[in-house]
């Protein structure tokens, strides 16, 4: 790699790939757990930014633990839950279906905080549960409960503040999917 770096003056998958008598560029992610990693141990540092793929990595680890959380204040709430391992949705009294989504936060060269979510349109949840993070990526910040009825882009993009008609969604905790979800009695009729 270091010879690579030395005749070529810098480095990418592709001229790894393209550079004959060498290991691939996928060689160097399973021997080195990523393409950065081996970077930095030849002393290269890539001009693009790429904190983001460790970021991605963070969320995927916290991923099952959040769903594992949502189920069980779903289930605390009196409501019956399963999840379907194949399609990741969780389905609720069989009656509601729910994704749940992570979304990065990334800061603007002002400062600002920004959001891009991806929405499942392919298993069409009844309700997305997005989990916007912290500028820092550690935390949730808040949570946006989207209907699949209201929800008309595959791709939603989020400030701060986005305007009462999208913000209606936008909840401090998840109390209101866990009243959502629970069962209320009904008084019989004759």
């Amino acid at each position: 790699l270091r010879g690579i770096l030395a005749k070529q003056g810098w480095l990418s998958g592709l001229i790894i790939d393209e550079y004959e008598g060498g290991p691939s560029s996928s060689a160097y992610r399973s021997r080195f757990g990523s393409l950065l990693r081996a970077y930095s141990l030849v002393g290269f540092t890539p001009d693009r930014d790429y904190r983001y793929v460790a970021i991605n990595r963070a969320l995927r680890a916290m991923y099952p633990t959040l769903c594992e959380e949502i189920i069980a204040g779903i289930r605390a709430s009196g409501a019956t839950i399963h999840r379907e391992i194949e399609s990741d949705l969780l389905y609720v009294n069989d009656e509601i279906t729910i994704a749940i989504v992570i979304a990065r936060c990334t800061l603007t060269s002002a400062g600002n905080a920004r959001w891009k979510i991806r929405l499942e349109h392919q298993s069409a949840p009844d309700l997305t549960v997005c989990v916007r993070m912290d500028a820092a990526n550690d935390a949730a910040h808040d949570y946006y409960i989207l209907p699949r009825l209201d929800m008309h882009e595959a791709v939603l993009r989020l400030a701060e503040h986005n305007g009462l008609s999208f913000d209606a969604y936008r909840f401090t905790s998840l109390d209101a999917l866990y009243a959502l979800t629970s069962r209320a009695p009904t008084r019989r009729t004759a």
